[in-house]
């Protein structure tokens, strides 16, 4: 992780305060004046401020569910962000994992572990996220096919990769996907003629949705090592 990240997780010091002392000469890595903010670091590093080894607190995983008309991000913006108004500590050490657009619900994950996000996110990781969607028309027997198959969509060089459709009702179905393109269910259901009316995102990996909109609760240990893999 980031140097300045690293003194906001061992430290009670702001993202600014972390970067004045560092550029202050105050912290060493491994007995050496580090003056840049930015240089990547391991947690059993020797990292020490002012001659005081610091030692990171433990990584935070968390599940909220997102209400439409939110925003993924720390602060508020067009719309109020989704962080700020639960009321943790420390959110600037936060990040979530896998945006979810401002008229779109569901499950977020939120955490200060970036190696972790990393393994969901990645697309070499294919780390199944499962969406509800709500439709305009009727499904086509066919569209099922056409997902697993993988579609090229406008502006893209290459396929999805291969996603699995469940039909629930005439006009609402259940896709799995492994990878996460630019607006990528709507995008899909465009490119066969259909419109995304309503999106809720239900799973991520072995993690369900299990609370209701506006909460959120820490995850459980088989959670967090389960799809963090």
């Amino acid at each position: 992780m980031r140097l300045d990240k690293f003194l906001c997780k061992s430290t009670e010091l702001t993202r600014a305060d972390a970067s004045k002392v560092i550029h202050a000469g105050e912290v060493t890595v491994n007995g050496t004046v580090i003056t840049a903010e930015a240089t990547q670091v391991h947690e059993n590093n020797h990292i020490a401020l002012n001659g005081r080894r610091l030692i990171a607190r433990p990584s935070r995983y968390f599940m909220i569910h997102k209400p439409p008309g939110t925003q993924c991000s720390n602060a508020d913006g067009v719309y109020p962000s989704l962080l700020h108004r639960l009321g943790l500590d420390k959110t600037c050490d936060l990040h979530i994992v896998g945006r979810l657009d401002a008229d779109t619900s569901g499950l977020v994950l939120v955490t200060d572990d970036g190696r972790w996000s990393f393994n969901i996110t990645s697309p070499q990781k294919r780390c199944a996220k499962v969406y509800r969607v709500g439709l305009r028309d009727p499904l086509t027997d066919e569209v099922a096919a056409r997902f697993a198959r993988g579609l090229l969509l406008q502006g893209e060089a290459s396929p999805t990769l291969p996603a699995g459709l469940e039909v629930v009702a005439p006009r609402e179905a259940l896709l799995t996907l492994t990878e996460g393109r630019f607006h990528q269910v709507k995008r899909m259901f465009a490119a066969v003629g259909n419109r995304v009316l309503s999106l809720h995102r239900e799973q991520i990996g072995n993690i369900r949705l299990d609370i209701g909109p506006g909460q959120w609760r820490h995850l459980q240990a088989d959670e967090i090592a389960h799809v963090g893999k």
